[in-house]
C-alpha cells in the first residue's frame, strides 16, 4: 500500500501531507484516518503511548466521543527527507457544552510508502467561550478553502 506524497517530501509535498492529514482527521472517522498509518504505528499522544491500527482506531473513537464538534487546523512548521513536523489548533466542546481549543505539535516519520510509522503530539487545552470560537465551519468535514490556516490565526 502507498500513500503519495512520498519521502523526500519538498516544502509543497510536505505541506500536502499535513492538509491530507487535517482533512482525514476533520473527518472524525478512525478508520479513515488510522489508513494512514502503518499496520505497526507507534504513537504518544499527551500521556498515552501505544501501538498499531486497532489501538489508533480504539484512541480516536475514545477521542471523538469526548470531544464533540471537533474541528482542526494543521500547519506545516518543519520538514527533512521522511520526517514532518506540524503545529495545530483545534476546538470541541465537551457533553456538558463546555467548549476549549487545544493547541499542539506534531512530529511525525514515515516509511519508504507514505505511510505514518510514528507520531508523538504535546497538546494543551485552554477552556474558551464559545463566542470565542475561531472555527465555524460544518463539521465533519474539510477546511474550506476560504478559512485561513494557522499562518493568519494569531495565537
Amino acid at each position: 500500500m502507498s500513500r503519495p506524497p512520498l519521502p523526500p517530501f519538498t516544502r509543497e509535498t510536505a505541506a500536502q501531507k499535513a492538509r491530507m492529514a487535517e482533512d482525514a482527521w476533520n473527518s472524525r472517522d478512525p478508520v479513515r484516518v488510522a489508513g494512514a498509518y502503518t499496520e505497526d504505528s507507534r504513537w504518544r499522544n499527551r500521556a498515552e503511548v501505544f501501538q498499531g491500527r486497532e489501538a489508533i482506531v480504539a484512541f480516536l473513537t475514545r477521542k471523538w466521543e469526548k470531544e464533540q464538534e471537533y474541528r482542526l487546523i494543521k500547519d506545516l512548521w518543519a520538514f527533512d527527507e521522511n520526517r514532518i513536523a506540524v503545529r495545530f489548533q483545534y476546538e470541541w466542546h465537551d457533553a456538558a457544552g463546555n467548549w476549549f481549543r487545544s493547541y499542539g505539535n506534531e512530529q511525525w516519520e514515515f516509511d519508504e510508502h507514505g505511510l505514518m510509522r510514528r507520531r508523538e503530539a504535546s497538546i494543551n487545552d485552554i477552556a474558551i467561550s464559545e463566542k470565542d470560537r475561531r472555527f465555524h465551519w460544518p463539521a465533519p468535514g474539510p477546511r474550506p478553502a476560504d478559512v485561513p490556516g494557522l499562518g493568519q490565526e494569531p495565537f
